[in-house]
């Protein structure tokens, strides 16, 4: 540090320096070359000696020091000190309930406590919603509103911690008419180091504590339910849920399928078998991979829900019959049909274009599983693309009987269609990119003038299992007959792929990185993602991201299970959602 400072200092220092009793100057010729006439001890002056101090004794401290140096030097070691600044008036402390934040309208601030709940709880035994936690010790104010949000949506990830929450709103019951979401739908013991026997040895979480729990909450609108806890849902908890709660307006039992949980839901029914006046107020219905469950069961549910909105059967028992038998007053917007094979392709399509409750879907899901089942043929291809309404969004035609013939059918949809599935059809490379392309000829509007061409709005596009795609041809077919990598077919930024081209393409790093395109993989599934580009309309900064209203807080594309509540994903719905 001294050295650095000195040198900086003798290359700013004019050579005349001030005289001084302690120091000697000796003014000579002008020196030559690669010498120095100063009065510094750098090596290469000739006419520098030292002299002595004149028997007067300096201090080594650093204040005598920097005094020797003024006196020789005329400058002074220490560099100006920077001007404080002034003192900032800080107000006096407020009183309570007085602080600017706290005098907010209730609304405003309950939109901004919002923001801190966590909709995915940790793993294990980790706090949870600490942030929440806080505010609860911060003032009264804060107290009150942080209970609003604390307790309106409750994510029970345990069984120990339903336990808790029962026994609190149990010695508590004005904090049960706050609930409007129980979030069940993470609950496992896995990790835990205890079996499922040993957890329904501990009765935290039993048909009998459940039922309890829904009575101590009247208030309640959303019951996330899944397959972990089938058996705790017995014929009381299902009364509870159907008939004795005014105000739920969506219920998920995704992937119960014990024999204990279809034998409640068939008697259950039968109440509806004996009151056929009765109608239910649910809006949201999940039913995914709840395959055990009889079509009856089907037949007899759906004509008693007028107000039904969403509607997820995938992989059930459901029939042509209890599809048409949905109330004319039902406007669905997202309908999973995929993986039903108790379902025909002349039926789901005469659903499809005559029955009122379909002309808004967002949603649809027709996929199947071609190695045991095909739903839609040509022919029904034929008679189901131009009758899709222009809400759809996300369209999955995985497994259908797809022929090239159909692009041009398929090419208006995609100019309103973010989601496209397209697994197992009958397309060459050429027809995909068809997709993306511009014809030739635009058509003429009523005033003789060219209607401009409309980019596709598609962001996802699944071709799995399609012979013509594979890594070989995606890289080895130029441009202009391949341009489904390049920044031509944007806003597209997921191609979803099967097992061996996504293994083919793993393997291929620097190209993918001179593409721009990067393998990402969750557990069955496989996709090929574009890389953000900024400025060009893609995912890059300042461009849009995954998420959609119609997704209700899911941020990832190529979704397989209808949400029924606002939230992120994750638990056992986000596993059959994105990885299945």
């Amino acid at each position: 540090m001294r050295s650095g400072i000195a040198q900086s200092f003798l290359e700013s220092v004019n050579a005349s320096l001030p005289t001084s009793p302690d120091a000697v100057h000796i003014v000579g010729s002008p020196t030559g070359p690669g010498t120095c006439d100063c009065c510094c001890r750098c090596g290469r002056s000739p006419k520098w000696q030292p002299v002595g101090l004149g028997r007067k004794r300096r201090s080594k401290s650093y204040t005598a020091l920097r005094t020797g140096i003024s006196e020789l030097s005329g400058w002074d070691l220490e560099l100006p000190r920077r001007q404080e600044p002034a003192e900032i008036e800080v107000e006096k402390s407020y009183g309570p309930g007085g602080a600017p934040i706290e005098r907010l309208p209730v609304e405003v601030l309950d939109e901004i406590i919002t923001q801190l709940a966590v909709d995915i709880p940790p793993a294990g035994y980790g706090p949870r919603n600490v942030d929440l936690v806080a505010c609860l010790l911060t003032s009264k104010t804060f107290h009150v509103a942080t209970i609003n949000t604390l307790y309106s949506q409750i994510t029970l990830p345990h069984s120990s911690i339903f336990a808790k929450f029962l026994h609190h709103v149990s010695e508590y019951p004005g904090f049960g008419t706050i609930v409007r979401r129980l979030d069940l739908s993470h609950t496992t013991s896995v990790g835990l180091g205890r079996s499922r026997q040993t957890n329904a040895e501990l009765q935290n979480l039993t048909s009998k504590t459940l039922l309890k729990c829904l009575e101590l909450i009247p208030a309640v609108q959303e019951v996330l339910l899944q397959e972990n806890l089938d058996d705790d849902i017995d014929e009381d908890v299902l009364q509870k849920l159907f008939f004795r709660l005014p105000k739920l307006r969506a219920i998920d039992f995704c992937a119960s399928a014990s024999s204990s949980f279809v034998d409640a839901f068939t008697t259950t029914m039968d109440t509806l078998i004996d009151s056929p006046s009765t109608m239910l107020n649910i809006r949201r219905l999940g039913l995914h991979e709840c395959f055990t469950l009889p079509s009856l069961a089907f037949e007899t549910l759906l004509p008693h829900v007028p107000h039904l909105t969403h509607l997820d059967v995938s992989h059930t028992r459901i029939t042509d019959e209890a599809l048409m038998s949905l109330p004319a007053s039902v406007a669905l917007t997202h309908l999973n049909l995929g993986r039903c094979i108790y379902i025909t392709g002349e039926g789901v399509v005469d659903f499809l274009t005559t029955h009122p409750a379909v002309r808004s879907l967002v949603y649809l899901n027709l996929s199947c599983d071609v190695s045991r089942y095909r739903l839609l043929s040509d022919a029904d291809v034929d008679r189901l693309l131009p009758a899709l309404p222009s809400s759809l969004r996300s369209l999955n035609l995985n497994g259908a009987q797809i022929q090239p013939r159909h692009v041009p059918q398929l090419m208006p949809l995609t100019k309103h269609v973010e989601e496209l599935g397209l697994a197992c059809a009958n397309l060459s490379l050429a027809d995909v990119n068809t997709l993306f392309r511009q014809p030739g000829p635009l058509p003429t509007g009523s005033d003789g003038q060219q209607q401009p061409w409309v980019r596709p709005a598609l962001h996802y596009l699944d071709l799995t299992a399609i012979p013509a795609i594979t890594q070989s041809t995606l890289f080895n077919t130029p441009a202009p007959t391949n341009i489904l990598l390049t920044p031509a077919t944007l806003p597209l930024e997921v191609v979803e792929l099967g097992d061996k081209a996504i293994s083919s393409l793993r393997e291929c790093k620097n190209t993918n990185k001179r593409l721009g395109w990067v393998v990402k993989e969750l557990g069955r599934r496989g996709w090929y993602v574009r890389e953000p580009i900024a400025g060009a309309g893609g995912n890059g900064p300042g461009a849009t991201t995954g998420r959609r209203g119609w997704k209700m807080g899911a941020m990832w594309w190529g979704m397989r299970k209808v949400p029924v509540a606002w939230g992120e994903v994750g638990g056992v719905y986000g596993h059959y959602m994105f990885k299945k």
